[in-house]
């Protein structure tokens, strides 16, 4: 079994139509939302991520399938005074889980932010995602704490119409 890490290119067919595909059925998985992708987001989403020059996204390839992603942006740190890169979106294929792929990723993403001289990777994670947990925890990351007498962070949303 052959496995391959390449970081997009939006504007390559191949590339814009596997990280749809995976993000479409990340979506429709009860983890990502249990919902497909509208169709705006199929039709558009190489094209809006590629005019985002913080934007990056990471497939990992296993004998030439598509078999999982991240979508990843470069944010700022500024206790830090330096950046951060946030994955925004990381899955894995049914197919392909229990394959490392999600390791894979991940450490592609940490040689990028590394490269970008970053201080920190984050990322989003659901509570009763327990298999996500542990592939994160297995790879390094911890809930987000300043102090941990105050508890960990908390991720919120308002959404705007």
């Amino acid at each position: 079994m052959t496995t391959e890490v390449v970081i997009a290119d939006y504007t390559n067919k191949k590339h814009a139509d596997d990280l749809v595909t995976l993000l479409d059925n990340y979506a429709k998985d009860p983890m990502g939302g249990g919902d497909p992708l509208p169709e705006f987001a199929k039709q558009n989403l190489a094209t809006e991520l590629n005019k985002l020059p913080h934007a990056f996204s990471v497939i990992c390839y296993v004998d030439g399938k598509a078999a999982g992603f991240a979508n990843c942006f470069e944010a700022f740190s500024t206790f830090a005074c330096q950046p951060i890169v946030n994955i925004h979106d990381l899955a894995v294929d049914p197919e392909f889980r229990g394959h490392q792929v999600s390791q894979r990723l991940l450490q592609k993403i940490e040689e990028i932010a590394n490269e970008k001289n970053c201080c920190k990777v984050t990322l989003e994670v659901l509570n009763n995602n327990e298999i996500a947990k542990n592939a994160y925890l297995k790879y390094g990351f911890k809930p987000y704490q300043l102090n941990s007498e105050h508890g960990d962070a908390m991720f919120w949303q308002k959404t705007i119409t």
